[in-house]
This record gives structure tokens, sequence and C-alpha cells, in this order.
């Protein structure tokens, strides 16, 4: 038989800029932990985004805090349409008004009434359309509330899978550096015990035997030849 090693322990990798370990995976009594390291600027940024997000979407249909200042210029806009409705239609009602007292002496007569009539009627269609005017204002407001609001989630919502992608990069790399040392330690462990690993295992088995090593993830089985290999 070849000569034997002990197996080596798990290698484990990590990722360091500048001096300062960003990311590690390491091994504690058969359980792989992945870490990424944040620095105190980013812990406080990424929680200040996590807590603004959370309370954003919390709040994204409550306008209890809107309704007041809303109500304020809905009224605003109501008294100005008001305003110019009436700097249109009284002067115009009052010298008709005027021009059937100085030509009749009253108000009986039906061909000045006809024009007193449409033109109250013309004031009454321009107030109704103010309404309807405030009510597609209303609705706007809130339109353009909720739209600033989803907005402002999506803002924080990409900031915060920004922080997400580094992370993961970061843990992509340092997972690969651990899987480079842990193939280099495979393959110098089956050098180091003479020959082919598999070999000298199924030498020594001899009969079906299954051997699973949890480290490197290799599972061998052995009836008299090689029948399968899972890494």
């Amino acid at each position: 038989m070849g000569k034997t090693s002990s197996y080596p322990d798990y290698s484990q990798g990590s990722l360091v800029i500048n001096g300062k370990e960003l990311a590690s995976v390491t091994e504690d009594d058969n359980k792989i932990t992945s870490s990424y390291n944040m620095s105190d600027y980013d812990k406080k940024t990424y929680n200040k985004i996590q807590k603004s997000l959370n309370k954003a979407v919390k709040n994204l249909y409550n306008f209890s805090s809107n309704k007041k200042l809303w109500n304020q210029q809905l009224n605003a806009y109501k008294k100005q349409g008001i305003k110019e409705i009436d700097s249109i239609y009284t002067p115009m009602e009052t010298s008709l008004k005027n021009d059937i007292a100085n030509r009749f002496g009253n108000l009986d007569n039906s061909v000045f009434l006809d024009k007193l009539s449409k033109i109250t009627d013309n004031k009454a269609q321009a107030v109704s359309s103010l309404s309807d005017s405030l009510l597609m204002k209303r609705d706007q407001l809130y339109a353009n509330e909720l739209q600033n609001r989803m907005n402002y989630i999506s803002l924080l919502s990409g900031l915060s899978t920004n922080y997400d992608n580094r992370a993961l990069a970061y843990l992509n790399i340092a997972k690969s550096n651990a899987e480079s040392g842990n193939n280099y330690n495979t393959k110098t462990y089956q050098q180091n015990s003479g020959g082919s690993f598999l070999s000298n295992a199924l030498t020594g088995l001899g009969a079906a035997t299954t051997a699973i090593n949890p480290a490197i993830g290799y599972g061998v089985t052995a009836a008299g030849q090689l029948s399968s290999l899972f890494i």
C-alpha cells in the first residue's frame, strides 16, 4: 500500500482590500459560515435606508398629514375660481338689470328676463365646472403625492439592493477562494497518499463500501471497481 497522510482541514476563504477583510468563509464544527464585514459608515447608512424604507412602505397610503394642506390649497383654488366667475358674470348681470330699469322702469320684461336668465344659467354652469375642477385638483394632488412616495420607495429599494449585491459579490469571491484552497488541499492529499487516492481507497476496502468526506463533498462507492464519484 502507498503512504498515507491525514486529510487536510477545511480551507477557509476571505477577501481583503487595502488590508481590511471585507468578507470571509469559515468552518466550525462542520458548519460553513459566510460573513460580510460592513464598515461602521456602511452599517449606519444601510440601517438608515432599511428604517426609512420600512416606514415609507408602511405609510404609503396614509395621507392624514396631507389633508390639511390639500384643503388649504383647494379652498384657495375655490376662492380664486369664484372671484374670477363673479368678475365675469356679476358686471353682466348688473349692466343688464340697469339697462332694463332705465328702459322700462322695472324688470318685468320677458326679453330682458330671458337674457338675464341665460347669464344666471351660465354663471351656475361655471360654478358647477369649478366644483368638478376642484375634484380633479384633489385627485391630482393625491396621485402626485402617491407617485412621489412610490419614487422614494424605489430609490431606497435600489440603494438597499446595491448594498446587498456588493455583499453577495464579495462573499462569492471569498467562497471561490475557499473552494480553490480546498481543491488544492485535495490534490496535495492525493499526491502525498501515494498515487491515486481512489486506487488506494479501493485497494484498502476490497468490498462494497461508501465513504463520504463532508469537508470536500466527496462520495466514493467501491465494489471491486469504481462505480460513482460525486463532487
